[in-house]
């Protein structure tokens, strides 16, 4: 399996603390990516390894979260792993695109929490990160919310690419269990001029917060000042 890295967190399934395993490669180069080293792959590393990083990590771990680059086009290394966690007992997380709603639905009985990114409204995605991905992420989502699998939508606010009211259009046009709007940071991303824009500041995040909140009822801002504050 192509891997760019593995950690611990507290913070990647709420409320639990768990093994993070990074898969190598994405099909998409998002301007504003924050994973950009690992977008053309990672490391080899045998499944063997992972599940041994799994077990060493038993006493201290409630879950495993399988994040990217895009996970999906590892499908079956994906499957292997989030099958062995179900077997140690551990809650599994899957962070994804949606780019692949048909190997979603190959595994999406593995999985006990998907994490969905929502890049910007589904008509604008070639707009903002250049692929014309809009239907296949609706389709994602449209398979999760099929499924007993708790469901988050999120969204990374870059001033600049998206406007208050592109929000509210993604509001409008998703279900979910909980919906995040993520802080852009300009420390780490793949278009180097997106260097040049400002951090988004966290009060701005909650003003559009409070606007959709009537629309989805749940929502999150994540910001590095203030972590996770639910609306």
């Amino acid at each position: 399996m192509i891997i760019g890295g593995i950690i611990f967190s507290s913070v990647e399934y709420p409320g639990k603390m768990s093994l993070v395993i990074f898969t190598g490669g994405c099909l998409l180069k998002c301007p504003y990516c924050h994973n950009p080293e690992i977008i053309d792959g990672g490391e080899s590393s045998p499944i063997s390894d992972i599940k041994e990083e799994i077990d060493d990590a038993l006493d201290f771990i409630d879950a495993v979260v399988v994040t990217g680059g895009e996970p999906l086009m590892q499908i079956e290394d994906v499957r292997q792993i989030l099958e062995y966690s179900r077997q140690k007992g551990l809650k599994t997380k899957l962070d994804t695109n949606g780019c692949y709603p048909d190997r979603l639905s190959e595994i999406i009985e593995l999985v006990d929490y998907v994490a969905l990114d929502i890049k910007a409204p589904f008509y604008k995605y070639p707009e903002v990160i250049g692929a014309r991905i809009g239907e296949k992420v609706k389709e994602s989502m449209g398979v999760v919310a099929n499924s007993s699998c708790f469901l988050e939508c999120r969204t990374t606010y870059v001033p600049g690419l998206l406007e208050p009211g592109d929000v509210e259009n993604v509001a409008r046009n998703i279900q979910c269990d909980i919906y995040t709007l993520q802080q852009f940071r300009n420390k780490t991303v793949l278009d180097e001029r997106l260097k040049e824009t400002p951090n988004t500041d966290p009060q701005e995040l909650r003003e559009i917060a409070q606007k959709i909140k009537p629309i989805l009822g749940k929502v999150k801002i994540k910001s590095a000042e203030f972590g996770d504050e639910i609306l």
